[in-house]
């Protein structure tokens, strides 16, 4: 069996799979965060409860934000304060006597896609997420590349190119980001960029959803936002399809329910490729909410 746990600030979710990738079970517990003894007993209690019921010692994966494994062989997850800074890895291989792995979890949410059924002969898969912030991550053979620091598929950290310039217009603010630089596409391409894009260009705070009503309701304004925004999404993907350039890209977070994104995306994707490319497969999402835990439980798959 393959247990696979998503773990953030509010909740610490198990799913147990099954060689087929069919999720049996799942349970879950409130993340403590009064000390780190505990946050390791709600684990362990978790991995008890599932290897009692299927009577077995199932694989463990975990998916966590921030950084799974620095150089000190400690853990960095602001989200998570009970572990962040202790050896989490090491401390639960030791305690539930087995090889714990540990990915950044949208590696989870990419690697969950990559092992789906409809997805699995795609070698080279990368996901984008476009939610409060934009990132994502890259599996190549069914495997998750995690970089030297655990950064790869933080897209949404690198800059605005220069044809963002041409859409936008040169005097485009370039907005601070929590990472403290400026111009990082998450500003731009997430949900709140979405609605910030709108609020610069038409002076009016309103949020993804009533922009997306509008465009759907033949508004002028939300018509050439979208357009505008669709365009930007392009050129910033083009920068990052000619680096990975994968077999398939596939979407989550809110923005990915914009249909609109895999209508209009392959037709203006070829104009910021290179002549020789070819423009992936482009999908939405198709595990939503479980991709995290069922994409940790495959860190330890294979076929």
């Amino acid at each position: 069996m393959y247990y696979g746990f998503d773990i953030g600030g509010t909740k610490i979710a198990l799913g147990v799979y099954d060689q087929q990738r069919r999720l049996l079970w799942e349970a879950r517990v409130a993340t403590p965060h009064d000390s780190y003894e505990n946050f390791l007993n709600a684990v362990a209690g978790l991995v008890a409860q599932a290897d009692e019921k299927f009577n077995c010692r199932g694989s463990v994966g975990i998916g966590i934000p921030g950084m799974p494994e620095t150089d000190d062989g400690t853990l960095y997850a602001a989200n998570v304060p009970a572990a962040s800074g202790k050896p989490l890895r090491a401390d639960l291989s030791a305690m539930l006597e087995r090889d714990v792995r540990i990915d950044n979890d949208a590696n989870c949410f990419t690697l969950s896609e990559a092992w789906d059924d409809e997805f699995l002969n795609y070698p080279v898969v990368m996901g984008l997420i476009l939610g409060t912030g934009v990132g994502g991550g890259i599996i190549v053979n069914g495997k998750s590349v995690t970089g030297r620091s655990y950064i790869t598929g933080e897209f949404g950290h690198t800059r605005l190119p220069v044809d963002a310039l041409e859409i936008l217009g040169r005097d485009i603010p370039f907005t601070r980001c929590g990472c403290g630089k400026n111009g990082c596409i998450e500003n731009y391409l997430s949900g709140r960029g979405f609605a910030w894009l709108w609020q610069h260009f038409y002076q009016e705070p309103l949020d993804a959803k009533e922009i997306i009503a509008r465009y759907r309701q033949g508004d002028e304004q939300a018509i050439e936002h979208v357009d505008r925004f669709l365009e930007l999404l392009a050129a910033c993907l083009g920068n990052l399809l000619t680096s990975i350039d994968p077999h398939l890209v596939v979407i989550g977070g809110g923005l990915s329910n914009f249909s609109d994104i895999y209508a209009q995306l392959p037709e203006r994707l070829p104009k910021y490729l290179l002549p020789v490319a070819a423009v992936p497969r482009i999908e939405q999402a198709r595990h939503g909410d479980a991709g995290g835990m069922r994409g940790a439980a495959f860190l330890h798959y294979t076929e």
